[in-house]
């Protein structure tokens, strides 16, 4: 099926962007400025240095990252629709019928899907603003170890320069320009963000591991100073040892995750700089990870009142509630706002990508969690509304849904998420070679060959919508290299 597309040329588009990323699949990266495709396929590519266009095969290259990670205009609505190939399309939904979606995108203008490739529509995901997407700028991190309070010391190439050998420095995160990697056998170096994470919010990543799993992960943390130890050596991280959390990440939630149950614990600094930590009890902690493999994580915490879920791969595995710390919240109201990572076990490799914080507007759960077979899942704004039958159709701005016992009518824009039966879904397709990926900012992609391009629009033969066009004023990134085996690429000069 062929979706034509008129493309209107904006004026404040034709600036040529002032400083683009191509990453390479060797590790070398190369900044300037995307200026457009070429037969081959090559990328063509400017730079001020260079008195003619340099030009790239696809082949070579891993990311093109546009202006620095930041999109020239974000999408004005967060609502999408996930599609059973597992592309995710932002746009509004403006009809349904037992045969197609119709979508109207801000990248491509109108666009109709079969409905048996749809899987989940979401006209109001998440409950709130997004307050970062990532990770696409590798400056918005930093690094931090037990062992080194004052901070960690300067990287330094092989061999370390007459440094003493005696001395083990630490390892650091790698960056490849859509995700953070630790490909290291030893352990301590935390990677974290100090922004971004409101009081009530929804942190979503994507985290893949080979070996035995161990990660701590931080939430609305706020890296408080701590004293260091009197009269005693060094701090000298061990991997397992919870003690250290509080150390690195101050006031906040720490969530700990093995290959087969999890941990939540609460860490403090008091007023003399005194680290301490809680853990927090739950009813059930049992998860079924295995040693190799990946996972969709999704945290929801609201820190005022002390309520912790957890969701693995969209579905619900764990909730904690306790009574909040005796700290003031009204005091410290915004200073919890970072979050972060710590690998807490030897010889274990781990991939963290797609990143999502957003406000929560405390719902407990969601449709996906409830998705079964036979039936339509319809989970209303509120939270707690929820209803399962046959979505008949959408059409003047109301989803229609069918019931066991009663027909329903819901107003578009108080419905957070529809997740349509399993069975009734077409099987999802394998990508095909010499596909790539166009990143939306804040959410969002879309898969295809690309056929040409300039430096404004996107050429793409889709698998389910065939040669469509698509602008790039929100895009944040093409990846050439995409893959969905979690332990491909993990090397050394990623």
């Amino acid at each position: 099926m062929t979706v034509k597309v008129i493309i209107v040329w904006l004026v404040s588009w034709m600036v040529i962007p002032a400083d683009d990323l191509l990453r390479f699949i060797n590790g070398d990266q190369l900044h300037g400025r995307f200026h457009g495709m070429a037969l081959g396929p090559k990328i063509i590519w400017q730079r001020d240095d260079l008195t003619t266009n340099g030009e790239f095969d696809f082949s070579q290259v891993r990311h093109l990252i546009f202006n620095n990670g930041k999109s020239y205009k974000n999408l004005a609505s967060l609502s999408y629709i996930s599609c059973t190939n597992g592309d995710r399309l932002p746009g509004i939904v403006t009809a349904l019928d037992a045969e197609s979606v119709t979508l109207q995108t801000p990248f491509a203008g109108e666009l109709k899907l079969a409905r048996t490739h749809v899987a989940m529509l979401a006209p109001s995901p998440l409950g709130g603003r997004i307050s970062y997407h990532g990770p696409f700028i590798e400056n918005e991190w930093t690094m931090a170890h037990a062992s080194f309070p004052g901070g960690l010391p300067p990287r330094l190439p092989s061999p370390q320069n007459g440094r003493n050998p005696d001395v083990e420095l630490p390892k650091y995160w790698q960056f490849s320009g859509a995700a953070w990697i630790w490909p290291h056998k030893s352990s301590g170096t935390a990677l974290i963000r100090r922004s971004g994470m409101p009081d009530r919010c929804t942190f979503r990543f994507d985290l893949a591991w080979k070996n035995r799993l161990s990660i701590a992960v931080a939430f609305q943390a706020d890296f408080a100073p701590t004293q260091p130890p009197k009269d005693k050596e060094p701090i000298r991280f061990v991997p397992g040892d919870s003690s250290v959390l509080p150390l690195i990440f101050g006031n906040g939630y720490v969530m700990h995750f093995f290959s087969n149950h999890v941990m939540l614990y609460r860490t403090s600094v008091n007023g003399a700089g005194i680290a301490s930590l809680e853990r927090v009890q739950a009813n059930a902690n049992i998860l079924r990870l295995g040693d190799s493999g990946k996972a969709t994580v999704e945290i929801r915490s609201n820190r005022i009142t002390g309520r912790v879920s957890l969701f693995l791969n969209d579905e619900f595995a764990a909730q904690w509630s306790e009574i909040p710390a005796t700290e003031s919240i009204t005091s410290q109201a915004g200073h919890h706002r970072g979050f972060g990572f710590v690998v807490q076990a030897e010889n274990t490799s781990v991939r963290l990508s797609d990143m999502m914080v957003a406000e929560w507007n405390g719902m407990p759960d969601s449709a996906r969690s409830l998705q079964v077979d036979e039936q339509d899942i319809v989970l209303l704004a509120n939270g707690t509304d929820r209803f399962s039958g046959k979505v008949k159709s959408l059409a003047g701005g109301k989803v229609q849904l069918v019931g066991r016992f009663s027909e329903f009518s819901f107003p578009l824009d108080e419905v957070a998420e529809i997740r349509f039966a399993k069975n009734r879904l077409a099987p999802a397709a394998e990508q095909a070679a010499g596909e790539a990926i166009i990143r939306f900012s804040p959410l969002g992609h879309i898969t295809g060959k690309i056929l040409s391009a300039d430096q404004a629009v996107v050429k793409l033969q889709h698998p389910l919508l065939g040669e469509i066009s698509c602008e790039l004023q929100s895009a944040v990134m093409l990846d050439f290299q995409p893959s969905n085996n979690p332990i491909d690429d993990w090397n050394s000069e990623f």
